[in-house]
């Protein structure tokens, strides 16, 4: 099973620290924990080289790895959804409030790094605002991060539009593999429409596409981010391996 550690909700940095931060949903409880906005969330204090990609692995030497995931997209496509599904949070979202900057959920997993003994994952499942009037904030949010989900609806042709510019913004301007991104047709209840023979143009075409109805088949859209968590941790795996290696020869 998986733990939910907290959710951190950081507002545009107009926001300000000492007063409530907008949040995308108005839950006491969903602020426990919060962290000032000013402090980079899960950065430990240590800044990391400015190279992108799975290098940046936290989690110091042999313990626990740590995985930020964006989850990116156009407004009301369902990532805040999603996100609290995989997190098993108990934050209820009865009608929609759209995201304000991002929200934070971290919760660990503990047998997923199979090179660790006994070593867990914490992941930190970023849930970014749809808006893109928070696009001065969007580098701060993709600083040190190690994937992208890009959450959209199928159903909505202007979706199909926007995922581009997302997938231009958040992974090939980071210069992050294909590998670390996942594009999520989110179906939402009522609306499994005949939208799985889904046609995108190049270069999304290439990406691993997965079809999310929480409705229907909760437990095998739990399954398709178990496996791409787990190949996020295989990479950062692999980057602590070539980084220890350089540093004994």
């Amino acid at each position: 099973g998986s733990s939910l550690q907290h959710v951190t909700t950081v507002g545009p940095r107009s926001a300000p620290i000492a007063g409530r931060l907008p949040c995308a949903v108005d839950n006491d409880a969903a602020l426990l924990g919060r962290r000032p906005a000013a402090a980079p969330f899960g950065s430990g204090g240590q800044e990391s080289p400015g190279r992108r990609g799975p290098s940046q692995a936290g989690g110091g030497a042999r313990g626990m790895l740590k995985a930020k995931i964006l989850f990116v997209g156009p407004s009301e496509s369902g990532k805040s959804v999603l996100a609290n599904f995989l997190s098993e949070s108990t934050e209820g979202i009865s009608s929609y409030v759209p995201t304000q900057g991002v929200r934070i959920l971290e919760y660990e997993k503990p047998n997923m790094n199979g090179n660790s003994k006994g070593a867990g994952c914490r992941f930190e499942l970023w849930d970014c605002g749809g808006d893109q009037k928070f696009e001065t904030c969007w580098p701060a949010l993709m600083k040190d991060s190690h994937g992208v989900v890009i959450v959209f609806n199928p159903e909505l042709p202007s979706h199909l539009k926007e995922i581009e510019m997302w997938y231009s913004c958040f992974v090939q301007q980071q210069q992050l593999l294909d590998s670390q991104c996942l594009l999520i047709a989110h179906h939402k209840p009522g609306n499994a429409g005949d939208t799985e023979n889904l046609s995108l143009a190049s270069p999304l075409n290439k990406l691993k596409l997965i079809h999310s109805s929480l409705e229907e088949d909760p437990e095998d859209v739990r399954m398709e981010f178990v496996k791409y968590f787990k190949s996020i941790i295989n990479l950062l795996n692999e980057s602590r391996d070539r980084e220890e290696m350089s540093i004994i020869t």
